[in-house]
């Protein structure tokens, strides 16, 4: 059967609505932004091919999440989990200590921008639960599951679906899945998944937060730092396995292995996981600023309370962000 002109337009105009949430259940199946696009395309391809077999028994968004379920066990089943630095061994206690470096093929959690699983323009609660559904702390915890508990607790626990959607998608019975989410929950019961006391990205005392760490960093304003840093504020920087818990260590190691000279970093201000970001660039010998890293913060409306550093280059593209600063 083929679609009329009429059908093919009213199927992109729903393909489209549902593209942002659907990008971000990728996101958080795979912890990366890049897969996430090329499986959501794949998901998409999918569906063009099989609309003719939809026969109209579930929803349509039921439909797609079943086949983007699909898409992403197939890609993370063949693969390790993304992981950050804090879940790979306690902090350091040392500061001054050289930090331990990972494994080259090491493949990390990547940060999502905002714009690509989160619909501004839609009702204010929903954008706020949106939000919440790809906060940084709960997509790395997710990522400790096999594949198919992830999928079972992402659209149980996270989506509010029922478990009969679920078993819907996963191609399983009710009760398979409600074994699945036993196991995941008990997986994740000493994961620390949610940030209560993390302030919304549009708060404007976290706003003000954000612009004093940028500022901070470009001046070299060590002190300031110092103000700005919860006295439990975490530290960590993807490339080393090492990482920091508490102000008496994060705030040594600021001062003498990051934050450098006034005018070495440049700081434009984001959106990522829901959160505060920042996209930073290092000057180097030809006086140019060239991308470092893509670093997301958890702040409540007076403190920094965790900083983590993606020195992931590639994904400045991504988030809309210039090849380098001059």
């Amino acid at each position: 059967m083929t679609m009329s002109e009429v059908e093919t337009a009213g199927f992109e105009e729903q393909l489209r609505r549902h593209r942002h949430e659907l990008v971000a259940y990728c996101y958080r199946m795979t912890g990366s932004v890049h897969e996430a696009e090329d499986l959501v395309q794949e998901t998409y391809l999918r569906a063009w091919r099989g609309y003719g077999r939809f026969e109209g028994r579930s929803s349509l968004r039921t439909w797609l999440y079943r086949i983007a379920t699909n898409v992403c066990l197939t890609s993370v089943e063949r693969r390790r989990r993304r992981p950050v630095p804090s879940g790979l061994g306690p902090p350091s206690q040392d500061p001054y200590a050289p930090t331990r470096p990972a494994p080259p093929d090491m493949a990390w959690l990547e940060p999502v921008p905002d714009h690509l699983v989160i619909d501004e323009r839609g009702d204010p609660a929903e954008v706020v639960a949106a939000r919440h559904r790809v906060r940084l702390a709960l997509v790395a915890g997710i990522q400790i599951l096999p594949p198919r508990q992830r999928a079972a607790f992402i659209v149980c626990d996270v989506l509010s679906m029922s478990a009969a959607e679920a078993a819907e998608m996963l191609g399983v019975s009710v009760p398979a899945v409600k074994s699945l989410l036993q196991r995941a929950r008990g997986r994740l019961a000493e994961v620390n998944l949610t940030d209560d006391e993390l302030a919304e990205p549009t708060d404007d005392g976290a706003r003000e937060v954000l612009d004093r760490y940028l500022a901070a960093f470009e001046r070299s304003d060590l002190a300031e730092m110092e103000r700005l840093l919860a006295d439990e504020a975490v530290l960590e920087m993807t490339g080393t396995t090492t990482w920091y818990s508490g102000k008496a260590t994060c705030l040594p190691f600021i001062a003498t292995q990051a934050i450098g000279q006034t005018g070495d970093w440049r700081m434009l201000p984001l959106r990522a996981c829901g959160q505060l970001a920042a996209g930073t660039y290092h000057r180097q010998s030809d006086q140019a600023y060239h991308p470092f890293a893509v670093v997301v913060l958890a702040t409540t409306s007076t403190h920094i309370t965790r900083i983590s550093l993606f020195a992931l280059p590639a994904l400045f593209p991504s988030f809309d962000l210039p090849p380098e600063l001059a």
